[in-house]
């Protein structure tokens, strides 16, 4: 089977995405109108039927002072990746934007590798031996994934060995913590938080915390413990702009897009998180918690309802997206595995981002750039 590619419109790429159980809300056409700096395009892959049967949101950056761009495919393409063929899909889209003037693209399969259930990644922790998660023994271990990292390699493609600070990918997390919820009942999900976030939920009850859906006008209040949270984490908080600019263009696209969510308590918002769906798919996008009141517990009461929403959309996966693969006690993100571990679900292992440097020269010298920024 060969497959031809070209442009396609927002309203085809968005027609295919609705027809997919699960996609990347970094594959949807309006997450270009997030990233002002980047010029997105939508691409297709047609069969000899003239049937869009691939679809991969492309964002293009400018290289300072030159007519060629760099080509970021996050979390996507949306091909079929366990083709045998796969170069007949990915041979198109290097050929198309090569023709666009790009010098190197980079993608990331959505494809997962190893699965670690929430006991395993706890006796990780507990394992004095242990420093990386990817080195504890996986519950559960997809081989076609191991088979379709080596294809890609013999294709030329080159895996993206730099990472962020403790273990967080430089683009998107290659580690994440999920929440299977399809074919479960809402009670048993809840059985399998552990001890301490049942109680904690009841804490917050009990308190008075009321957890809201919150709008655009409630962005700034969610901003500022967000900048907050930023500053006792040891991260570079987004601007409100950020936010207000992502809030706009995707729930224009789909008004269940993105959610806000605000955990009150007298009058005061401790807590506050954004949510995004695609599909099956619910991601829990921003969070952000001031250290006033800890005691009321806004933080697990957020989660539930968040999740509990979720579930009433028909949410096939709840995603708490990255988590840290270092494992050492006095990495500052391991209070943030130890949190997500509590809700019950598996660490995932995804297949990380590779790169194909169509211009060898521009790529290196592309890569160094950035790396000084």
């Amino acid at each position: 089977m060969s497959y031809r590619l070209k442009s396609i419109t927002r309203d085809e790429h968005l027609a295919f995405v609705a027809a997919q159980p699960s996609v990347s809300h970094m594959q949807v056409p309006a997450w270009a109108d997030v990233k002002p700096d980047w010029r997105g395009e939508s691409l297709g892959w047609f069969d000899e039927g003239g049937n869009l049967v691939g679809a991969g949101l492309a964002l293009l950056r400018p290289l300072p002072k030159l007519k060629k761009y760099f080509a970021y495919l996050p979390e996507g393409p949306v091909i079929d990746w366990t083709a045998t063929g796969l170069d007949q899909w990915l041979r198109p889209m290097l050929a198309y934007l090569k023709a666009q003037g790009v010098f190197s693209v980079k993608m990331g399969p959505p494809v997962v590798q190893r699965r670690w259930s929430a006991e395993a990644v706890k006796a990780a922790i507990a394992d004095p031996q242990a420093t990386k998660l990817g080195d504890a023994q996986a519950t559960m271990r997809e081989p076609e994934a191991f088979e379709l990292a080596d294809r890609l390699r013999r294709m030329g493609w080159q895996q993206t060995e730099s990472a962020g600070e403790d273990g967080f990918a430089a683009g998107q997390p290659r580690y994440v913590f999920q929440v299977p919820f399809k074919g479960r009942p809402l009670e048993e999900i809840q059985r399998d938080l552990n001890q301490q976030w049942r109680r904690n939920i009841k804490k917050a009850e009990k308190a008075g915390v009321k957890v809201v859906q919150g709008d655009y006008g409630d962005l700034p209040a969610f901003h500022a413990i967000y900048v907050e949270t930023a500053e006792r984490d040891q991260f570079i908080p987004r601007p409100l702009a950020y936010f207000q600019r992502m809030w706009t263009a995707l729930q224009a696209e789909d008004d269940n897009r993105m959610r806000l969510y605000l955990a009150h308590h007298e009058g005061e918002v401790l807590a506050a998180a954004t949510m995004l769906t695609v599909g099956e798919h619910v991601w829990y996008s921003y969070g952000a918690s001031t250290s006033r009141k800890r005691e009321v517990q806004p933080n697990n009461a957020i989660q539930w309802r968040m999740m509990s929403d979720a579930y009433e959309l028909g949410a096939g996966i709840y995603d708490f997206r990255g988590i840290t693969d270092t494992l050492e006690e006095d990495n500052h993100l391991l209070g943030l595995l130890r949190f997500k571990v509590g809700s019950g679900g598996q660490a995932v292992e995804y297949l990380g981002e590779w790169d194909f440097p169509l211009n060898k020269v521009l790529h290196k010298a592309f890569n160094l750039y950035m790396s000084r920024r």
